[in-house]
């Protein structure tokens, strides 16, 4: 079996060299560090399935301010670690005693995380065209380890909420999702995405979310054509050969009465 859960302390594999994230070495062999799925094909990680998000450099993140420093903005990114964004980093160049007029406590951004030290630092930016200052719509939280799935292989999860929702919809690898729309189709996405973070260890999601999605909108799932059993295929063909019998003359209806008519003979007492 290539996935399985584990929790802190389980046994993985004594290939250390194939030792990745959610796992530590000891005595030549590797473990979980965490509760979560681990992965055995090719590389040994652990995916948790709770937790804080840890920053990586070119993570795109959704974050909140709260505060306005010295030339810099603190920003909350759903981590034990603050994010820094430097006067230096935003898309022109401004005076330190504007940065209010730009950003805002309170305000939220999609930023990228431009790098980590050693310390866990963590620098952002805003100078790449993914960023922006998130101005309307709605954002959501969702576990981090969960966005994976909210994603979907190829993007396939998330063309579909746009799809469906007729949303704008950005996924932060902190667990925030931003979405903006009409109203009535942003209560479905978000309505939807939490459903996807409740239900990511039940197989089936994608088709269970586009049920979801039709039923919601009214729309009735396409349905299958009705298999066609021996006694079905009788039925039909007994149909159309009746059909193709021309209607009796005035003389051979005469006839059928006189003789008790051909489902009298047909079926006898039991008409």
């Amino acid at each position: 079996m290539d996935k399985k859960l584990v929790i802190p302390g389980d046994f993985l594999s004594d290939e250390v060299k194939l030792a990745e994230e959610g796992t530590y070495v000891e005595e030549g062999r590797v473990y979980s560090s965490v509760f979560g799925i681990a992965s055995l094909k090719n590389h040994i990680r652990v995916v948790p399935l709770s937790g804080k998000y840890i920053p990586r450099p070119g993570d795109l993140v959704i974050g909140t301010v709260t505060e306005v420093a010295f030339s810099n903005w603190i920003v909350d990114i759903r981590s034990p670690y603050e994010g820094l964004l430097h006067i230096s980093e935003f898309p022109r160049r401004i005076e330190s005693t504007e940065m209010s007029r730009f950003i805002k406590t309170g305000d939220s951004i999609m930023t990228i995380v431009k790098d980590v030290d050693s310390r866990m630092k963590v620098e952002l930016t805003l100078s790449d065209q993914r960023t922006r200052i998130i101005k309307e719509g709605r954002i959501v939280e969702v576990t981090p380890s969960k966005v994976p799935r909210l994603i979907g292989r190829g993007g396939s999860m998330i063309a579909m909420l746009k799809n469906e929702t007729k949303c704008n919809i950005f996924i932060g690898q902190n667990g925030r999702v931003w979405i903006s729309g009409k109203d009535k189709g942003m209560d479905l996405a978000v309505r939807a995405v939490l459903k996807i973070e409740r239900e990511t260890h039940i197989s089936g999601l994608t088709e269970r979310i586009s049920g979801f999605l039709k039923e919601e909108k009214g729309e009735k799932p396409k349905e299958k054509d009705p298999e066609v059993t021996e006694e079905g295929k009788e039925e039909t063909e007994f149909k159309e050969t009746m059909e193709e019998v021309p209607e009796s003359t005035e003389e051979e209806k005469a006839q059928e009465e006189k003789q008790g008519g051909i489902l009298d003979e047909l079926l006898g007492d039991d008409r």
